[in-house]
């Protein structure tokens, strides 16, 4: 058999299993064949998949790469990089041990009742048998855990109590009055109240140190740069972004010259001319998605793509990690039950309602109605709903559909902030509100680099909670409730947050280099040949590229 078809039959035997092993994040991807089952994260089920991924890369690595075609060449990479990360989360990293979060059942559920991939007598039938895996699922869940997390417990309880709200009315909804959903509910319950007991004993640092970080880092971005570049050029960057904030600050006061504390001045100016509450949040949002879009696509620096996207409130079970996210169909999906074309969302979360009037005001401060457009320029257009479009429309082979890679996402998603602003977008919000903006948005770069410089010192050196509110605070102008948010994310996930500065630097060097070898193209024609092999990790991509 030649490389070419060893490689077809390896790939097409290493996805079935990997997709069978998580049958939840299959659903999400848009393969179904597992809609009926929860994973089994039992660890001795682990160690067996362990054995099964070990014999995948081994059939991978005697094929011969040097018969492969380019594009070949790159699935080959792509399921050698997604083998040895699931190798890596179930022989080294083991979450399911300390994390009580993965043991949340609701997202196996949400996703079968979120978009109408399927017929509802088909979407419901599924539901149910997940549904009356939970209760065995959950029991599972309690032998498994050992030596838990504190932030993840406490996030994990109050995640469940969303979930027992989902049960108890959308999955009721679904299925009616129903023994299985009763008996769910109860064993959400009992899981919730067995965690709480576990309060005492929950002394594990979130912190993962030097050697299980530098594996998270690696698979997290798929690129060989490591902890300590990151560092440094996520804190080269920052101090440009700080030099370029100070300047826009001076030039929205009409000054010729920064004076000290300007940027700090504009935007408590800003956040006080543009003010959002949770009454008016869905109007502000609404408006700017509908304006990002429309000037996106007269300006015409790439191509829009028709898509339907609805912003949706962030599911409770989802809230205590992010403010907000693009939830598009996956890769792997076809259309709708009826042929339709299936939504994109964007959710976001307001406040919680048991906050008091500093925090909320803390946080439309930070999310001013300037910010949202930012926001909806990185979550929508000409951020993740344009991208993810294109990647639908390029049409990769499965393998790449399949092994989407998060940091040329997010990459995107950050230089289309900083494109749309460079084509003149402007919220029509009044005087200033162009500088505004501008301001904004580098804020946002400089949230960008401290992500990145926060994740790495989280979890491989010892800044502690203070050290890193100053961070966000004073070099990143971060409000208080926002800067509070952040630091739990670190300790809560490692690795996701360097994507968007990783991402962002390998995006804009593409860029570069492509203008290099088209000077005469313009602006739409290399946008679009970027977005027109999927979404591969950068590396991947310039290999496609020829770069």
């Amino acid at each position: 058999m030649d490389a070419e078809a060893t490689l077809a039959r390896v790939a097409q035997a290493s996805m079935d299993d990997l997709l069978a092993f998580d049958p939840v994040a299959a659903t999400g991807l848009g393969d179904h064949r597992w809609d009926d089952h929860l994973p089994d994260l039992t660890s001795n089920n682990q160690r067996a998949e362990v054995l099964r991924i070990e014999q995948h890369l081994a059939e991978l690595d005697a094929i011969d790469d040097t018969m492969l075609s380019v594009d070949s060449l790159v699935d080959l990479e792509i399921l050698r990089a997604a083998l040895g990360r699931a190798h890596f989360l179930r022989a080294e990293l083991k979450r399911a041990t300390w994390d009580p979060m993965v043991w949340n059942p609701a997202t196996s559920l949400y996703l079968l009742l979120s978009r109408e991939f399927a017929p509802l007598d088909d979407r419901r039938k599924a539901a149910r048998a997940r549904v009356r895996c939970i209760p065995d699922w959950l029991a599972a869940g309690r032998q498994t855990l050992d030596y838990c997390s504190a932030i993840h417990l406490t996030t994990a309880v109050r995640q469940l109590a969303g979930t027992r709200e989902f049960l108890d009315h959308q999955i009721r909804q679904l299925l009616g009055t129903d023994d299985d959903v009763d008996r769910a509910l109860n064993a959400v319950e009992e899981f919730q109240q067995w965690l709480l007991e576990q309060q005492a004993t929950a002394t594990r640092s979130p912190r993962l140190g030097d050697r299980l970080y530098a594996g998270v880092l690696w698979h997290s971005l798929d690129d060989p740069i490591g902890a300590v570049d990151v560092l440094r050029q996520a804190e080269d960057h920052l101090d440009e972004v700080t030099t370029a904030m100070r300047e826009v600050a001076a030039a929205y006061f009409g000054q010729q010259r920064p004076e000290r504390g300007v940027v700090q001045r504009a935007l408590d100016d800003i956040a006080e001319r543009w003010p959002v509450t949770n009454a008016t949040l869905n109007e502000e949002l609404a408006r700017a998605l509908a304006s990002t879009r429309e000037f996106t696509r007269q300006a015409g620096f790439v191509t829009v793509p028709d898509v339907d996207v609805e912003l949706i409130d962030m599911p409770l079970f989802h809230r205590g990690v992010a403010v907000a996210y693009c939830d598009a169909p996956g890769p792997l999906e076809r259309p709708g039950s009826g042929g339709q074309v299936l939504p994109t969302f964007v959710a976001t979360a307001s406040t919680p309602p048991d906050w008091d009037a500093q925090r909320v005001h803390s946080f439309y401060r930070e999310y001013n109605g300037l910010l949202l457009h930012d926001l909806m320029a990185h979550e929508a257009f000409p951020g993740h709903v344009l991208q993810l479009a294109h990647d639908r429309l390029a049409r990769p082979s499965r393998v790449r559909a399949w092994g989407r890679s998060g940091v040329f996402v997010e990459g995107w998603a950050v230089y289309g902030e900083e494109v749309l602003l460079a084509h003149g977008y402007e919220p029509g919000a009044g005087a200033g509100a162009g500088l505004a903006l501008r301001l904004q948005q580098l804020k946002m770069q400089a949230r960008m680099c401290i992500n990145a410089i926060l994740d790495v010192r989280v979890h491989t050196s010892d800044i502690d909670e203070q050290g890193a509110l100053d961070l966000m605070q004073y070099r990143g102008f971060q409000e208080s409730q926002e800067a509070a948010g952040k630091w739990q994310r670190a300790l809560l996930t490692a690795g996701q947050l360097p994507t968007y500065f990783v991402g962002y630097q390998a995006v804009r060097s593409i860029v570069a280099d492509l203008r290099v070898l088209h000077p005469e193209w313009s602006a739409r024609q290399l946008h679009d040949l970027l977005l027109g092999h999927g979404s591969p990790a950068p590396r991947y991509l310039r290999m496609l590229l020829g770069l």
